[in-house]
Formats: structure tokens, sequence, C-alpha cells
């Protein structure tokens, strides 16, 4: 692996960051990973997502600990002026504020960014992730990721004719729409570079998920007909399914004629890529239950996991099918770097690699509040003043041994 720079490719860039959950924080985390400093505002009582759990470590969530690194960590109660005022000050040397509230809560404290932030920074990016956009129908509705996943139609491709629709396994409407976030920050920024000004940038679940709706959407568009229910196979090629096999299953992603038929001589079967049942992938795609008799039959003796490694080396795409356990401990996962470790944090690597900067875990989500004295004197507050916003309730640091003791009796 290359050596590891000190500067990520987003140095110099301050982000802060009012978002709760997963969307917001994922997105940040993304920056935040390549050299952004973000510098994340929780309320008083921290992002919820600190206690969805177990299993917690040190007093922190797995769930809030996944999307939480490399963040400098302040807590203020914006609901009071004196709280809004210093998330003011902290704009006047920020590139980036992202937010997540209800449409309209900004405007409610009297800092919209129409009506305020934009004339007062005006090369100030502003990303707002709601769950519908600020407009339309249901414009300004709160939204969750299962229930987009409902209603933006992506439930509806997900199952079998036997179990109906379901929800996706990951959260991927919110892990999508952070980074639908991420890619609209930055092409601001280059945006800025240009023009010298800022912009609000109105990014949703719904909008992210049908975005991601391939390519059932772009079938229905054409066909008029809504996707049916398939299970593991893909609507458009076969075979690409999961198969059983003699010890464990595999998916098989055969997206053309040749690869099937190295998959048919592999498996001691080459006439089958001359069946006229299966000539073609259009022709596998009307025969797919006939292909999928055949080759379970083939599979029944096989081992997966070495049949994958086979299967790769021969160009044909394959996959035993595995747990996250054995994923995370993989030869080529660790190899990959894609498991990381820190000061007793362990989390999933950086899947972009830079070859001059790249980015780096440097440090580990940590308790609430605990950077904010830091954090205040690095944007011109005093020790007096650090103090009296402390006393107030205004500014809230949350010790890191009170939180090692939450983590105990978690």
């Amino acid at each position: 692996m290359a050596q590891t720079s000190p500067f990520g490719a987003l140095a110099g860039l301050t982000v802060i960051d009012l978002t709760r959950v997963l969307g917001g924080p994922y997105c940040t985390q993304v920056l935040a990973d390549h050299g952004a400093e973000v510098i994340k505002i929780e309320p008083p009582t921290g992002d919820e997502t600190r206690g969805w759990g177990p299993p917690f470590k040190n007093g922190l969530s797995a769930y809030f600990s996944g999307a939480n690194r490399n963040k400098r960590f302040v807590s203020l109660d914006l609901s009071r002026d004196e709280g809004r005022e210093v998330l003011l000050a902290m704009l006047e040397k920020a590139d980036v504020l992202i937010h997540n509230f209800k449409s309209g809560t900004l405007e409610k404290w009297g800092i919209g960014y129409d009506e305020v932030l934009a004339e007062r920074f005006p090369e100030l990016i502003c990303c707002h992730i709601t769950g519908f956009g600020d407009d339309g129908p249901l414009g300004g509705l709160p939204g969750y990721d299962a229930v987009v996943q409902a209603l933006s139609g992506t439930m509806s491709v997900n199952g079998t004719e036997e179990t109906g629709p379901l929800r996706m396994g990951t959260p991927i409407v919110d892990l999508g729409t952070g980074l639908t976030a991420a890619i609209a920050i930055l092409a601001a920024v280059i945006e800025r570079g240009r023009s010298g000004k800022g912009q609000k940038l109105d990014v949703s679940l719904y909008d992210s998920s049908i975005g991601l709706l391939h390519p059932q959407a772009a079938n229905a568009l054409m066909t008029g007909k809504p996707a049916r229910l398939t299970g593991n196979a893909h609507p458009n090629i076969s075979p690409y399914d999961q198969y059983p096999t003699g010890r464990g299953a595999i998916f098989l992603a055969v997206g053309n004629n040749r690869q099937f038929a190295k998959l048919c001589t592999y498996l001691g079967k080459p006439e089958l890529a001359e069946d006229s049942r299966f000539l073609d992938n259009a022709a596998r795609v009307v025969n797919r239950d006939a292909l999928k008799e055949e080759l379970t039959a083939l599979l029944a003796d096989k081992d997966a996991e070495e049949l994958t490694d086979t299967l790769l080396k021969l160009g044909v795409p394959a996959g035993a099918v595995r747990d996250v356990t054995k994923v995370l401990n993989d030869p080529h996962t660790l190899h990959r770097e894609m498991v990381v470790e820190l000061d007793g944090y362990s989390g999933t690597g950086i899947p972009i690699k830079m070859s001059r900067t790249r980015g780096e875990v440097r440090t580990p989500p940590a308790a609430l509040g605990v950077d904010g004295p830091s954090v205040l004197e690095a944007f011109g507050y005093d020790a007096a003043e650090i103090e009296r916003l402390k006393a107030a309730g205004i500014l809230v640091v949350d010790e890191p041994e009170e939180e090692l003791e939450k983590g105990a009796q978690a």
C-alpha cells in the first residue's frame, strides 16, 4: 500500500455538521475521511443513535460509531439565542453547513438560508437533507429509511412472490442519500471556485431512492409495467441468481455468452451453451426457470468457496455467499485495509484509494461535546466565555469518564 499522506484531498475544507442519525453523518464521515475538518454539533441530548444498541463499547453504540469518526464533537443548545450566536460565529470560517432539521426549523430560529445565511455568508454552501424535499405534495414531511423504501418502490423490487416486498437489509436509502449529499457538496465546492458563490443544496431521501431504482425504473418507463418480484434473480440477465451447492450457496452473475460458455464447459456440460433455449441472454431470461434447474443439478456436488476461486480465475463472475464476520476477516478485506482499528475503535475502512492524498482514519468517535471547549477556543472564544456558556447550559460537555461508566452499565 502507498504511504499515508498527512493531508487528505479535502484538507482545508471546514464543514459544520448539524445532522443526526445516518444519511447526514455518513456523508460527513466520507468528507472527514478525506481530510475535511468536520465539526459535529449535537443537541444537549446528543445524536439519538448514541443510544441505538446494543452493542455498545466505551459508552458508544456501534450504530453511532460506524458513521462518526474523524469528527470533532460539540454540543450546543441551538433552541436558545446564545447557542445560535455561537453557530453563526463558527459559520464565519466555515465552507459548508449541512443539516437535516425538519423544513422550516432554521427559519423558525431566525437563521434561514434565503433570509439570513445567504446574505451574511455568500460563499457558504448549505446542504439540507430531508425526507421528501421542501416542496411538493409530500414536501416538509419527515422521512425515514424504511418508510421511504416503501414509498419509493424500493421494497417492491426486493423479495420473492412468496415473501412479498421486503425491506433492504442495509439502510440503502440513508446511505445512498449520504453519498448523494457528498457528491452535491463537492460539486458545489468546485462551482464556487469559479463563481465565488455558495448555494443551497436540496437532497432528499425520496429523490435519492428513486435515483437508485435501476434497472427497475428504466424497465417500467419503457414497458409501462411494474417490476415483478424475482428474489435474487436479475430482471434483465440470466443466469444471475443464487444457487445451492454441495457446501454453501454461490451467486452467479453471468453477463454475456462467452462467460456462459465457460461456465457450462467447466461444469461438464458445454452443450448447454448451444441449447436453443439458452443461446443468448434474451433466451436465457425467457427460459430462466429451466436454466436454473439445469445449473442447480450441475452444482450439487460443488463447494461454493472452491468454485468461486476457480470461476473467478476463469473470468466467470461468481461469489460464495458469506456472512459479515467472515467478510471482515477475509484476507482480501484485510489486504485492502477495509477494516481499521484505532485506540479501541474498529470500523470499516475507506473504499476510495487515492494515490497521493490518501484518506485516513485519524480520530475515533468520541463522547458528547468532548471537543467543545477546544473548538470554541479555535473560533476565538476565551476561557471565561466558554465557562459561562457551559454554566448556562448552552455548551454541553459529557466527560469521557462518564461515557465509560455508561458503557459498563450497557
